[in-house]
């Protein structure tokens, strides 16, 4: 991994992602222009000055597909005229399953390396600041010697089918209001993660499930997710939100459904393969 001294103008690639927060720093886009325009980030030379001092990383891709550079500034940036932050969930465009190295997956590696930066820049072992490891993509503290790798939080997100073919879609309180997605939960240690699924479903709407297939998974940096996305089938169970995560959930027709989460997720690709009659 190779990183830049601050302000110091080291260059490596000519197109990088600009981070602030979890959100995207780009120029603002011309009406009409969709965001998943910005997927491989803004030109070297369109930066402008103000951002000069921020510190550059550069990762190296997967499958051997180029380096992927990033500047992190500040939460609280002022940002020039010209630029906006845009939620990277809104850049996203639909899920593709299986593609590995495709723009999007490239802004979600640079994204969840950023955070992982920013989250690791004390060792955990003796408190120490961290430094980079130079031939890995790893923190090494210089005091202890402790190395540190990208955490990687598995979690599950299913999508429930009872006898009627209707789908089970929840709200969750953190969601922005009316939407309506899948049910989700982090796997826990020592745990299978087809338990996860059966823990995960009874805590939060009571009900029981079987026949669960694996379809599809998804880098989530938000903060470093990786989703494994099943279907299931409603085995038994009376549906109740348990009103702490989960608001409300209900079974929904094809004809009939709530506001769904952006075509960016694997929940709306779960959503959209049952919409289309293939699970």
């Amino acid at each position: 991994m190779a990183v830049s001294d601050r302000g110091a103008g080291r260059l490596y690639t000519t197109r990088l992602y600009v981070f602030s927060g979890a959100d995207l720093v780009a120029p603002e886009l011309p009406e009409g222009l969709k965001p998943d325009k910005l997927l491989e980030g803004a030109e070297r030379k369109d930066l402008p000055a103000e951002f000069s001092g921020a510190e550059y990383v550069e990762i190296p891709g997967i499958d051997e597909t180029g380096p992927i550079g990033f500047l992190t500034l500040a939460k609280d940036f002022p940002l020039p005229r010209g630029w906006e932050k845009i939620p990277i969930r809104k850049c996203l465009p639909p899920m593709i399953a299986g593609e590995r190295s495709g723009p999007a997956n490239r802004l979600l590696r640079a994204c969840h390396i950023m955070q992982w930066r920013r989250d690791s820049a004390f060792c955990g072992s003796c408190g120490g600041p961290n430094g980079d490891h130079p031939g890995e993509l790893a923190r090494q503290c210089p005091s202890c010697g402790r190395l540190e790798f990208p955490r990687i939080s598995p979690a599950i997100i299913i999508l429930i089918i009872n006898e009627k073919g209707q789908a089970l879609l929840a709200h969750n309180r953190n969601f922005v209001p009316g939407i309506y997605s899948l049910i989700a939960g982090f796997n826990e240690a020592g745990e299978d993660l087809e338990s996860t699924i059966v823990r995960e479903v009874r805590e939060e709407v009571n009900i029981e499930v079987d026949n669960i297939r694996y379809i599809a998974s998804q880098p989530w940096p938000f903060p470093n997710s990786l989703m494994l996305g099943f279907t299931a089938r409603y085995k038994s169970g009376t549906l109740t939100p348990d009103g702490k995560e989960i608001e409300d959930a209900k079974w929904f027709n094809r004809n009939e459904l709530p506001d769904l989460p952006g075509n960016g997720s694997v929940s709306r690709y779960l959503i959209n393969l049952w919409l289309e009659g293939k699970l």
